[in-house]
């Protein structure tokens, strides 16, 4: 069967402001020392498996310009550019219509443009797995991630260890962020796995669930089906798009649907949710320091320093996390780096300059 890939990237990576700004996103940043974007990194490694033609990747209408630039090997046509935001069933849905569109069926890969994989071997022999149990019937598959810590920022998929489907596992429930103490069980008993938002279905079987739990936004999505490839379709997509109700496909579908599964992984992911993620992509110094650009520091420890061309010049300081650009320096504690996208609320408050 054909495999296509749907690659989500329209957000806007707050918690990675003033390097991520509203023309350039968290998606579109090298934040690994070596030069590839995120985006970049997402499509190598599914390489492998699904051809360049047959990758398509949902954006922000506005972010069309840097996905050909830093994509050049994807098909224009294959870049799905949304109006506005509408969570990830509509963004899943109208890449879904897209390749039924051109395929009569076909394997889709669903999968976020700004998560890490260190071991893309390994990760590849998952996705692999997945794959064949989604072309063996009408399942839908996950790929869940073996906790090391008791995470309170992901949400959790519960399997159950006694209903197995090869390496896969039948999912029970998936459930929300939970706080510091059920993190805790979760990781003690052993039956949990973080949700890393990675799918793996054929696309009529989600085209079923969609017609089972969101009917409605299906009948949308046939109207802009209809019109790709004609002179109506920017038209029907610009007209149809926004009235669709934003729903995230755990809570629209997987929540609800049956045939559930989760395959674990253990790759080395990391979903780079905030500037403490580069901690864990760059290697430190000997005082723990993470340090790019024209940085100079005295008597400091364990902290980040992204730099420019500007001289920073740090003494004394530990446990902050320092951020330099052409407009704008961010100074925060690690303990505080959730809170960026605080800043970012502020400045919108304030006009567009900044963000």
């Amino acid at each position: 069967m054909k495999r296509t890939a749907l690659i989500m990237a329209g957000g806007r990576g707050e918690r990675f402001w003033p390097r991520s700004r509203k023309t350039l996103p968290k998606q579109f940043l090298s934040l690994t020392g070596d030069g590839r974007t995120m985006i970049q990194l997402t499509v190598e490694r599914i390489r492998p498996l699904v051809a360049l033609e047959d990758i398509y990747i949902a954006t922000n209408k506005d972010y069309k310009k840097l996905v050909l630039e830093q994509l050049p090997g994807i098909p224009e046509e294959n870049i799905l550019c949304e109006p506005v935001g509408r969570n990830t069933a509509p963004c899943i849905g109208l890449g879904a219509m897209h390749i039924s569109k051109r395929y009569e069926d076909a394997v889709m890969l669903v999968l976020p443009s700004d998560h890490l994989i260190k071991a893309e071997d390994v990760f590849l022999e998952v996705l692999r797995d997945a794959v064949h149990l989604a072309e063996s019937g009408e399942n839908l598959v996950t790929i869940g991630i073996k906790p090391n810590y008791p995470e309170t920022g992901y949400g959790y998929i519960k399997f159950n260890r006694q209903d197995k489907e090869g390496r896969a596992y039948r999912v029970e429930r998936f459930v929300e962020k939970p706080d510091a103490r059920t993190a805790r069980t979760y990781l003690e008993e052993g039956s949990y796995l973080w949700n890393s938002g990675m799918f793996v279905w054929k696309v009529s079987a989600i085209l079923e669930n969609f017609s089972c739990y969101l009917p409605e936004t299906l009948k949308g999505l046939h109207e802009i089906r209809a019109a790709i490839g004609t002179q109506l379709e920017e038209t029907v997509l610009y007209d149809v798009f926004p009235k669709l109700a934003s729903q995230s496909v755990d809570y629209g579908i997987m929540e609800k649907a049956e045939r559930i599964f989760t395959l674990p992984g253990d790759f080395g992911w990391d979903d780079v949710g905030s500037w403490l993620a580069v901690e864990r992509i760059r290697p430190a110094d000997s005082d723990g320091n993470i340090i790019s650009g024209n940085v100079l520091t005295y008597s400091c420890r364990n902290s980040l320093f992204e730099g420019g061309k500007k001289l920073i010049a740090a003494v004394g300081l530990e446990d902050l996390v320092v951020v330099d650009t052409e407009d704008a320096t961010l100074i925060c504690s690690k303990a505080h780096a959730g809170d960026i996208r605080k800043i970012v609320e502020q400045l919108k408050e304030q006009g567009e300059k900044y963000i």
